[in-house]
């Protein structure tokens, strides 16, 4: 709980006096020694208060200030340093409690930053030499100003309310009421609601907007370290159903139960019951989530790919299966939305179903989501995690963190050397100038054709799943932008690489031509050539050599006829061949198995992969 603060370590309690013998550090002294001193000096020495001996295992460091002592500038820097601050008054004298709104209060305000709001707590002293109690003068100065969390009424001369003064102190900076109510409306604030809303619907495991016994269970396990007893359950239904009408459905909480148990934590003073579920879900004290929650540490070696493993397929599977309301293995435009209503924006956008396999009406299907979420992995393993974050991964998984969903594959040259590879992913960067087929190239893989694409919610990307030997892998293709004279190294790093000319156009080939002597010759990626848009007239190209014998020149396979006019099985097992290629650029007889069919000899193929 210590990092919830600023200083990291400790809370600074900051003592000030409403005015000149209010008690403020006989206070101090009469904590440390447990008994009322004889002699009382200006100012008390700071002290640490051990984390062992405070209600919330958390050590406090404790600042008096006297004005006799120290300057404005001494106040004003432990004013700017202090986690909370305690106002002193006495509770016999009127002058001193006016004195909290006509001089403390705005003196605080003054030197505190005001997007980091400083708790208040108001310490009536002396309470031992009066019959009557001060909160009917101090309640309308708590409702005033929303900094003030509490108010309470001591003796440092009979002990009283001693050691549950600093208890209040720490519970302020802990446990703070500011973020979570607000006291003129007597209702939590925006900000609470939202997140406890995600909350309960990350909770809901099943989304059907209730939770049930076993989700609740699960829910108090998982914040609280401990299951309910059937008893206790009914119990808390049972207050939730005697104050709300629609806050208990079909037995289990509404979302609207689930809220209202918060707001009675809150005015009962429990707010620690509402933090400890923000903060096991990743909240901060602004409530927000915590960038150390959406972006756990994940260590990415160069030349290392990033997968989800099979847990994380597991959890993006159960969030698909219980936001799949229609069971069709797809989700709708209404079915995305609700499952992205955890997260602060929609991640998605329209050219996503242009990147991953859709049904007919255009709804991502089950594989296209799980291909997307293999996309961004890979990508981009931050976002990601992120997204997981958001999800809720690490709580529902039971996890330490969303990085225990991610696998960072080893180096590639060592699958080189050791002629194997344990990887999933296989990227194909797809080169061609424009009108070559390239786009048609990628739609094809996802089993549509160009036709239907706006150019606004166009994809430079595709991912799907191909089966090399009964193993089922991605395969990512990549349509490059073709600038010849800029290639960024994302642009050439790849694990196969698809150069695509247009057999109809004569002056097509000459791009990948270029390309491949340029950046591919000397590299030990395996290369294939697409003769795309075959179901036209093919024409001879104006290059110095036919695309068969710079394919044999340079011991590339043949060129691959392909288009995208007609979805058969020929054209669909280029993409087979591409992730073979990716996954065995070493091994010469699958190479021959591959392109057998094409007619190459024994020799033409123990010469493809030589480099």
């Amino acid at each position: 709980e210590d990092g919830h603060l600023d200083n990291g370590t400790l809370i600074n309690c900051s003592f000030s006096p409403a005015s000149a013998k209010v008690g403020k550090t006989s206070l101090i002294m009469s904590l440390v020694s447990e008994e009322f001193p004889d002699l009382v000096p200006y100012r008390a020495e700071e002290i640490t208060i051990p984390a062992d001996v405070t209600p919330e295992r958390v050590p406090t460091h404790i600042v008096d200030y006297s004005e006799a002592e120290q300057t404005d500038e001494q106040l004003f820097q432990e004013i700017s340093k202090a986690n909370v601050i305690c106002i002193v008054y006495s509770v016999n004298n009127k002058k001193s409690i006016e004195k909290v709104t006509s001089h403390w209060i705005p003196l605080i305000t003054e030197n505190t930053d005001k997007d980091s709001r400083v708790p208040l707590i108001l310490v009536g002293n002396k309470s031992d030499l009066v019959e009557h109690s001060s909160m009917e003068t101090v309640l309308p100065i708590m409702n005033q100003y929303s900094e003030i969390e509490t108010c309470v009424e001591c003796s440092a001369k009979n002990l009283k309310n001693i050691s549950e003064l600093f208890y209040y102190a720490q519970k302020a900076v802990l446990h703070p009421t500011g973020p979570l109510y607000c006291p003129e409306k007597k209702d939590m604030k925006p900000l609470c609601v939202k997140a406890l809303a995600r909350i309960f619907k990350v909770s809901d495991l099943d989304n059907d907007g209730i939770l049930n016994d076993n989700e609740l269970n699960f829910f108090q396990r998982t914040c609280f370290n401990t299951p309910l007893e059937h008893q206790a359950l009914e119990d808390v239904k049972n207050v939730v159903r005697k104050n709300l009408i629609d806050g208990v459905h079909d037995n289990g909480l509404t979302l609207k139960g689930f809220l209202f148990l918060h707001m009675l934590f809150i005015q009962r003073g429990r707010h620690e019951t509402t933090w400890t579920v923000l903060r096991r879900f990743g909240y901060d004290d602004d409530l927000e989530l915590n960038q150390d929650y959406l972006f756990p540490p994940l260590k990415v070696p160069p030349d290392c790919t990033t997968e989800l493993n099979y847990n994380a397929y597991l959890f993006l599977q159960s969030v698909f299966d219980k936001h799949d309301k229609d069971r069709d293995c797809a989700l709708s435009p209404e079915e995305l939305e609700d499952l992205f209503d955890v997260f602060p924006y929609m991640p998605w956008g329209a050219d996503v179903n242009n990147t991953v396999c859709t049904n007919e009406r255009g709804w991502i299907t089950y594989q296209g989501y799980l291909s997307q979420w293999t996309l961004t992995t890979y990508l981009d393993v931050q976002r990601c995690l992120e997204y997981l974050g958001y999800l809720g991964y690490s709580i529902i998984a039971e996890q330490e963190s969303q990085a225990d969903g991610i696998t960072v594959t080893r180096d590639k040259k060592i699958d080189l050397q050791k002629k194997q590879t344990q990887r999933s992913v296989f990227r194909c960067n797809v080169f061609g100038e424009v009108g070559s087929g390239k786009s048609g190239f990628l739609q094809a893989f996802l089993g549509r054709n160009l036709s239907t694409i706006k150019e606004e919610h166009r994809s430079y990307y595709a991912i799907s799943t191909t089966y090399v030997y009964g193993q089922e892998k991605y395969l990512l293709l990549h349509e490059v932008f073709p600038d010849f004279d800029y290639l960024s190294d994302s642009d050439l790093a790849c694990d196969v690489v698809c150069l695509v000319y247009d057999a109809s156009n004569p002056y097509s080939f000459e791009y990948c031509a270029k390309v491949f002597k340029q950046y591919f010759m000397d590299s030990k990626t395996p290369c294939m050539m697409i003769a795309a848009k075959s179901d036209l007239p093919e024409v001879k190209q104006m290059y110095g050599c036919s695309p068969l014998e710079f394919c044999r020149r340079h011991k590339m396979p043949p060129p691959q006829s392909f288009t995208c006019n007609t979805a058969g099985d020929p054209s669909r097992e280029i993409y087979t061949k591409l992730t073979t290629m990716a996954m065995y650029p070493y091994h010469k007889g699958y190479i021959q198995k591959l392109f057998g069919c094409f007619g190459l000899s024994l020799v033409q193929s123990d010469a493809l992969w030589v480099n």
